[in-house]
């Protein structure tokens, strides 16, 4: 019988015991503190934004949102940033992306304290993902991770084909997936045989924004299948990257789209919000 991968439930699970985790720091005298930065009036980041604050509200968890006109200079950015990294009481710093095209996305995100970086995309987080010896990961990845856990799926030995190579998705859950003792291949829209390749997949993660994409005849008897992918039909539905009807059945455990991977993003991020505010009470 194939295990659906819910997201939404295990997330709930996590949020109970953050609640709990956020209402012994305030008795300890530290309130877990987390900073968003909005550019601009994208109707998608601002969805994003809510969910994130009405999690963090859910837990105690105080959230900020510092929003700035499309129209903000690199410059006005990064001071909004600087202010943050020498606030003590932010633990988290996030700045939404997409930015406006006159904004360099990577100059903002060096900009961030790393030991703050609750997005985990500062170089520093990168390296030590990759070495190794992580601190905040990605949150995208970090959730995956959490979900197959929650459900007693073990990556160590298996081998595991990412369809997809950003450095939101793809190249970290590769590195944690490693860290894991999990063999690993990315594979991208310049990969010759896909569908041979996916077929020799234990694990199967896409995250290309190619909706359907992954069909019955790609997937070996058995796998496990996580969908990232989030795209509309013609019809307005959320579909994933995975024709999950056909797959599904083939498989031995698979995120739906929606209720998968979406909910334990958020609730990663609420995870290294709180991880992070543990590590400034215990000095």
């Amino acid at each position: 019988m194939t295990i659906r991968l819910d997201g939404n439930q295990t997330a709930n699970a996590l949020m109970n015991t953050l609640q709990g985790q956020v209402a012994a720091l305030k008795t300890a005298g530290v309130v877990p503190g987390l900073a968003v930065i909005l550019v601009g009036d994208d109707p998608a980041s601002a969805i994003y934004v809510r969910n994130k604050r009405r999690r963090a509200a859910a837990i105690g968890v105080a959230s900020t949102v510092y929003t700035l006109p499309t129209t903000a200079t690199q410059a006005e950015l990064l001071a909004q940033v600087a202010a943050l990294n020498a606030d003590p009481s932010v633990d988290g710093i996030l700045v939404q992306l997409p930015l406006p095209p006159q904004i360099d996305a990577a100059a903002v995100i060096v900009a961030i304290d790393p030991d703050k970086d609750v997005d985990g995309f500062h170089p520093v987080n990168v390296g030590r993902l990759w070495t190794n010896t992580p601190g905040i990961v990605a949150s995208t990845p970090y959730g995956i991770m959490a979900l197959l856990h929650a459900y007693g799926i073990h990556v160590a030995g298996l081998h595991a084909v990412i369809v997809g190579r950003s450095n939101i998705v793809g190249r970290p859950l590769a590195g944690l997936l490693l860290n894991h003792d999990a063999t690993v291949t990315i594979a991208h829209r310049q990969t010759a045989g896909l569908a041979a390749l996916t077929r020799t997949a234990d694990l199967l993660v896409v995250a290309t924004g190619q909706a359907n994409l992954i069909t019955a005849d790609m997937v070996k008897p058995g796998a496990v299948v996580v969908d990232v992918g989030m795209n509309r039909n013609a019809a307005g539905k959320l579909t994933g990257d995975v024709d999950y009807a056909a797959v599904a059945p083939k498989t031995r455990a698979i995120t739906p789209v929606p209720g998968g991977v979406g909910p334990m993003t958020i609730a990663a991020l609420m995870m290294q919000t709180v991880a992070l505010a543990e590590r400034r009470a215990n000095g």
